[in-house]
């Protein structure tokens, strides 16, 4: 038999197992797809659609095929699920192993970035000589702070330094050291003092825990296996920075729609007073006081920062500005030489924090001069909140960059639910070089619901617009009796929109903010009538299956700023096609990912509800709902209200 034959084989026995239900036509034409790239070495790319399946069907022909393939998702989560739920269901399966070319049992390993493992060396030093922890105002040595039998009364502190007793005692019982493994809060930062970026690292030779490291223990899990599973951030280190993965033969990127972003962080550079400060508390570990000129030099450029917060910069400046990065250069070059210089004590804690500190100040100063420098191809410009602004440099073509350590090396296979056509160019394919295929979905999404327009409100422009939105959301959540998911394109509009229909709604109101995203989501899950209002980061990864999610509500089109200092350079760059590529393709994107928060299972039922009068009038509405779910359309508010009443 065939690699497709035998996968649809496979599928069907291992969809049995599951529970049975309908066939998916999708699915198995997903499944055939991806065997069908692997034979012959053609690029693929699947929008698959919510319900169709699409990890099993990327997953049989990967394990069939007796190759070594990578899977890289968008989230440690679906990288969990992936790894306990579809692998250990399909090598469960008998056919699995009678079908693979050397037929074995097949293995497969979850590989993560080095900060997701805790470091047993800074474990190692915290129980001989404690931590200083910087959560707010505390910093306790372990076994310093006890509030038992004291006759005082517990602080915070004590809370912090009981957790970081927990977190000692828990990884030295730890088979994996992952940080998903733990299940109970962790104060602010004491994850992030126990463990390593790659950066940091002194390497497994040099480190006296070397020989126990997690990370280093993943990794070689990772070269026995036959999938490996990786999140996009350690894939797209892997292309563009120092090879982290094992040999593999296929690529499956799923979530694809998130990589341009992922490249765009990784590739460029992001400099601030946070890791300048950083660095210099690494430095007087090492070397007392060594530290300081670094974060004065953090400070100088916090100040030049906050001033052009979201603007773009000129090659050569601002000169203030340019002369404190020069500054900031050379104290970096200055406290790494004074850390090579320090004599080692041969592999005690003191040579390891020399080590790290070392790393540290090396990879800064590395950013700093690439900063100065301004490649060709690239933008430079300040973002980030307020009081915490930020030195950015980001690539502005993704696709130059991926087109040959990701598409030169290895057959890809690119999926998403919202994969639009435009995605596969902008990572650097060309139309030849691969194949384009939509599966759609299983749901029946005319008969679930509605997409209504509420093309009767004013203009998003008009001074009217924002008092008519939110009327409109009110008649629309009273009639769905509350269990509504209402998106926002601005945190200005979340405030207000909770500000006036907090006091008027009857149902309960929860704001993105006022619990941690995880417990907002279960408490929405779980009490039916509850409306949560949240902005960009609740547009996808929302799976809330049954009557508690009937309505979605979506204020604006969501196209992005035009002076967003990043995409205005990629404008100019792309030139006449700049709208269609760049602004048209993002929108329709986050429209169906957040349209696609609503039918989650095939009982689902409810309504999209966009307040934004262009996707009933713009010319290219078309496009945009060529990327949301095929519900039905209507402009007719009556027809909705009934629908939610009934539902």
């Amino acid at each position: 038999m065939s690699l497709a034959e035998r996968s649809l084989s496979v599928l069907a026995t291992a969809v049995e197992a599951l529970g049975g239900g309908e066939r998916r036509p999708g699915q198995e034409q997903m499944t055939a797809a991806v065997a069908e790239a692997l034979d012959g070495g053609r690029h693929l790319a699947v929008a698959a659609g919510t319900g169709t399946g699409k990890s099993l069907a990327y997953l049989i022909p990967a394990v069939l095929s007796g190759r070594r393939v990578v899977v890289a998702t968008a989230t440690r989560g679906l990288q969990d699920q992936l790894a306990t739920k579809e692998l250990p269901h399909l090598a469960a399966q008998p056919s699995i192993r009678q079908l693979r070319p050397d037929r074995r049992p097949f293995r497969w390993a979850v590989l993560k970035g080095r900060s997701n493992y805790i470091c047993r060396q800074l474990v190692d030093e915290a129980t001989r000589t404690g931590v200083q922890l910087t959560l707010g105002d505390a910093a306790a040595p372990v076994g310093e702070v006890g509030a038992e039998g004291t006759g005082r009364q517990p602080t915070q502190r004590d809370g912090d330094a009981g957790a970081l007793k927990w977190l000692i005692a828990w990884a030295d019982r730890s088979t994996t050291g992952e940080r998903t493994d733990i299940h109970r809060p962790l104060p602010a930062g004491l994850w992030e003092r126990l463990s390593v970026s790659s950066d940091r690292c002194p390497g497994r030779t040099r480190c006296p825990q070397g020989q126990s490291c997690f990370a280093e223990t993943a990794r070689e899990r990772a070269g026995e296996a036959d999938i490996v599973v990786v999140n996009a951030h350690l894939l797209v280190l892997h292309l563009l920075s120092v090879p982290l993965l094992p040999p593999h033969d296929l690529l499956v990127i799923d979530e694809a729609h998130q990589l341009e972003e992922t490249v765009t962080a990784i590739a460029g550079v992001t400099l601030g007073e946070r890791r300048l400060r950083a660095a210099a508390q690494e430095v007087n570990g090492a070397l007392a006081r060594k530290g300081a000129p670094l974060a004065s030099s953090g400070r100088q450029l916090a100040g030049f920062l906050e001033e052009l917060n979201g603007e773009r910069l000129p090659p050569d400046g601002p000169r203030g500005l340019q002369d404190a990065l020069i500054l900031a250069r050379s104290r970096l070059e200055a406290v790494a030489a004074e850390l090579r210089a320090a004599p080692s004590d041969g592999g005690s804690d003191a040579e390891a924090q020399r080590l790290r500190a070392l790393g540290t100040v090396s990879a800064l100063g590395d950013d700093v001069a690439r900063i100065l420098q301004r490649p060709d191809g690239t933008v430079a410009f300040v973002g980030g909140r307020r009081g915490a602004a930020e030195f950015r440099l980001a690539p502005l073509e993704v696709g130059a960059l991926l087109r040959e350590p990701l598409f030169g090396e290895h057959t890809v296979v690119l999926t998403s639910a919202t994969l639009g056509t435009g995605t596969p160019r902008a990572l650097g394919l060309d139309r030849d070089d691969y194949r384009y295929l939509d599966v759609g979905s299983p749901f029946d999404y005319p008969r679930a619901g509605l997409l209504y327009c509420a093309a009767h409100l004013p203009g998003r422009n008009s001074p009217n617009f924002t008092d008519a939105a939110i009327d409109e959301l009110e008649a629309l959540i009273d009639a769905a009796g509350g269990r509504t998911l209402a998106l926002f394109t601005s945190h200005r509009m979340l405030e207000t929109a909770v500000r006036a229909l907090r006091p008027r709604l009857r149902w309960p109101l929860l704001q993105q903010g006022d619990l941690p995203s995880q417990q907002l989501l279960e408490r929405f899950g779980a009490e039916e009538s509850t409306c949560l209002f949240a902005t960009i980061g609740f547009w996808q990864g929302v799976d809330v299956v049954g009557p508690a999610l009937s309505l979605v509500t979506l204020d604006r089109l969501p196209f992005p700023r035009p002076d967003d200092p990043l995409l205005s350079a990629r404008r100019e760059h792309v030139g006449a096609d700049a709208f269609q590529l760049i602004d048209l393709r993002r929108a329709a994107m986050l429209l169906g990912q957040g349209a696609g928060r609503l039918i989650r299972s095939s009982s689902d039922r409810g309504v999209v509800a966009v307040l934004d009068p262009r996707l009933a009038t713009a010319r290219y509405r078309s496009e945009i709902l060529a990327e949301v779910p095929p519900l039905r359309h209507t402009v007719n508010r009556e027809e909705v209200l009934e629908f939610l009443a009934g539902i």
